[in-house]
């Protein structure tokens, strides 16, 4: 059976997340990962190029050369797995995978917060230390999303999970008590 882009970027992400910790360069792994992100984001198709059969390997190579140069060790030699089984297109999953697991073990959970309006930077560090309690994380960042069709209030969302402590949602609670 042949595996979903999204089980390849859980699968290579897991592997790289696991021999970062037992090598002890989670640190240093996740920064390279970060500047590898901004990599494929600065030349989006990078990974697709990478991958194309109809591409000679000597071309791919000197990009892959070229790829390398800033990258050492570990994350070097994952670089040269990956693109070996012509996985490169499914980099980004990969990176998701990994930061998402270094993150949770660094007791950080990620999320979204909707508001009605922007916070400020009060108001967004009250929440996200209350998201992180919530939730039984140490830390929390979350993005701060508009949504002026709350009224009020605010929705986190995280770990697959909501709260919803929006005002429209407490006026429909209300609503659904009267007809009741």
């Amino acid at each position: 059976m042949k595996l979903d882009k999204y089980m390849v970027g859980k699968r290579y992400g897991k592997a790289l997340f696991e021999l970062a910790l037992e090598k002890q360069e989670a640190d240093d792994i996740y920064q390279q990962l970060l500047k590898l992100r901004e990599v494929y984001h600065l030349v989006p198709g990078i990974g697709d190029i990478l991958s194309d059969a109809r591409l000679e390997p000597n071309e791919k190579d000197e990009i892959m050369e070229q790829l390398l140069k800033g990258f050492t060790g570990t994350v070097e030699n994952f670089l040269q797995v990956v693109h070996s089984y012509s996985r490169m297109n499914d980099m980004l999953l990969m990176i998701d995978e990994y930061e998402r697991r270094y993150d949770d073990h660094k007791g950080i959970i990620l999320g979204t917060v909707v508001t009605a309006v922007p916070l400020n930077k009060d108001q967004h560090q009250q929440i996200e230390a209350k998201a992180a309690k919530l939730f039984g994380y140490e830390e929390a960042s979350l993005i701060n999303l508009i949504e002026p069709k709350i009224l009020g209030g605010a929705i986190i969302g995280a770990n697959y999970k909501v709260v919803d402590g929006s005002i429209r949602k407490q006026l429909k609670n209300i609503e659904e008590e009267l007809l009741r």
